[in-house]
């Protein structure tokens, strides 16, 4: 074999060598950037686990029991049902921007949320922060109200299979002393 032959044959071989790779690392990471989307049920809101109902309002994704996912490239889109008769529409939605950029959803009246999203290198866990200012009664005068605030950090975990989302959730607020700390778990319907 020439040194022309021998050379072009293991630069071919090379080539398509870092061809194949390419396309495999592409793959890996269009796969991991979907994991979350799909519809999930749990049995109780997130929002419950924890007995922080109250700082939620009747439409809010912490007290939804059903919730459709949808991934982009920069933001993660959370539908779920809104509960609230008053509503103009059945469906709510949030949208968490990737990078941790904070974003907020202003209910009036001193109710507002804000939240961020951070997503692992794997695409397999998440961390979503948010602080819900929410109007509060007063204690010994119910009609004199204050602003409150309870801050959550839910720690989101996709299993092995893809089946089931586990949310391990932290909170505190200025309505009462110490943390709290629960578990809620979502099973992917479709």
């Amino acid at each position: 074999m020439s040194i022309k032959t021998y050379f072009l044959s293991s630069v071919i071989i090379l080539l398509t060598g870092v061809f194949y790779f390419t396309v495999e690392v592409q793959q890996k990471n269009l796969t991991h950037r979907t994991k979350f989307s799909g519809e999930w049920k749990t049995k109780e809101p997130i929002s419950i686990g924890g007995n922080i109902f109250c700082s939620y309002l009747e439409g809010d994704r912490m007290n939804s029991k059903t919730m459709k996912i949808a991934e982009d490239a920069d933001f993660l889109t959370i539908e779920f049902p809104n509960s609230n008769p008053s509503a103009t529409s059945n469906i709510n939605r949030e949208k968490l921007i990737i990078n941790g950029k904070e974003s907020q959803i202003d209910h009036g009246q001193g109710n507002r949320k804000k939240f961020s999203l951070k997503l692992s290198a794997d695409g397999e866990t998440m961390t979503i922060k948010s602080v819900v200012y929410f109007m509060n009664g007063t204690p010994y005068h119910p009609n004199v109200k204050e602003q409150a605030y309870t801050n959550v950090t839910e720690f989101w975990k996709l299993s092995n299979d893809g089946k089931t989302i586990t949310i391990q959730s932290i909170a505190k607020s200025n309505i009462w002393d110490g943390e709290r700390s629960w578990k809620t778990v979502f099973e992917k319907t479709k």
